[in-house]
């Protein structure tokens, strides 16, 4: 896989783990992930572990709050600011622990994308931060400077090359115009694509390598490939046969997806390796693509976040989406 930093047969993680020690959710996946390790997101810790708080802990110049729906500009850096950075500064030692015996050449980070933290965090009197152009520029701008220095400081601890995960939950109902306003009688405006792609773009485009992460229903493909992403993660069991074309569109001009085949929860039943697989043998199948294209142009995940799950489906999890990536390159000869 020549297109990106990772290499063919790699699987990886899509953050958050559960459980509240960062040391050793870094050792499970520096264990389980070898070829692309993220950095755990723990968000069992509470406030500021969240996605949402994680992020504003990156922010520059950009304190917020939480108050009782959520996240709030704040005029100064509070308690609340404060925790989430020590938050992630235990992570990243921890990181750094992991990283120092394992040696990995690639690490990931995740964050909140620019539309999901504006969808996600309020300004002084209630409104959503994108509601207000002036706020989103300025929110949006102290992201790409926090990410900067949190992917050099990354850089620095680990050695390693560090791909940076945007995730987008909230961009389908940006787009659609789906987002309660505060009141609950109404919904925001939705953003025109145009819009939506030239924000989003403008984020993606100071990183060497960026994976768009959306695993809502009907996640914006075309729109997250065309802001220049190298990767799009989505879930496959959420795969609309409306979505095909755009998939196919998506490999044919050498977008890698990350396909989201391992449930982020407890199974109901025991999934083997045959099973994992199915759904993306069948995807390349129903596109028209030789199954090869899984080696160069896929990495299995779980479906999204297993902050829900338990640490013994964690790990079989992990360790599927590990095996999953060496089958895609060396197949088993019952596929």
């Amino acid at each position: 896989m020549d297109v990106t930093p990772w290499p063919a047969g790699a699987a990886t993680g899509i953050g958050s783990l559960p459980g509240t020690d960062p040391h050793e959710a870094a050792r499970l996946v520096f264990g389980e992930l070898p070829d692309l390790p993220h950095l755990p997101e723990l968000p069992a810790r509470g406030v500021g572990a969240d996605l949402t708080g994680r992020t504003a802990a990156l922010l520059v110049d950009l304190p917020v709050e939480v108050v009782p729906s959520g996240y709030r500009v704040a005029a100064h850096p509070g308690r609340d600011h404060r925790r989430a950075q020590d938050l992630l500064s235990w992570d990243l030692d921890a990181l750094e622990e992991a990283a120092a015996a394992a040696k990995p050449a690639v690490v990931k980070v995740q964050a909140a994308g620019p539309w999901t933290l504006a969808a996600t965090v309020e300004l002084v009197r209630g409104h959503r931060v994108l509601t207000d152009q002036g706020a989103l520029r300025e929110f949006t701008e102290s992201l790409v400077e926090g990410l900067s220095r949190h992917t050099a400081e990354v850089a620095r601890r680990t050695g390693a090359k560090v791909v940076v995960q945007l995730d987008e939950p909230a961009l389908p109902s940006v787009l659609r115009g789906l987002l309660p306003t505060p009141s609950k009688l109404g919904t925001v405006a939705a953003v025109p694509e145009p819009e939506a792609l030239a924000l989003l773009q403008s984020v993606v485009e100071p990183f060497d390598d960026v994976i768009v992460h959306c695993c809502a229903p009907r996640p914006p493909v075309n729109l997250m490939r065309r802001a220049g992403a190298k990767a799009v993660a989505l879930d496959v069991s959420l795969v609309e046969r409306a979505m095909l074309d755009e998939l196919g569109e998506a490999w044919q001009e050498g977008l890698v997806l990350l396909l989201g085949l391992l449930p982020g929860a407890d199974p109901a039943a025991p999934i083997d390796l045959r099973t994992a697989a199915k759904p993306a043998l069948d995807l390349a199948d129903r596109l028209g693509f030789p199954r090869s294209v899984l080696a160069t142009h896929a990495v299995p995940t779980p479906s999204c976040g297993m902050a829900g799950a338990s640490l013994g489906w964690v790990r079989r999890a992990l360790a599927l989406s590990r095996d999953l990536g060496k089958a895609f390159l060396e197949p088993p000869d019952t596929w």
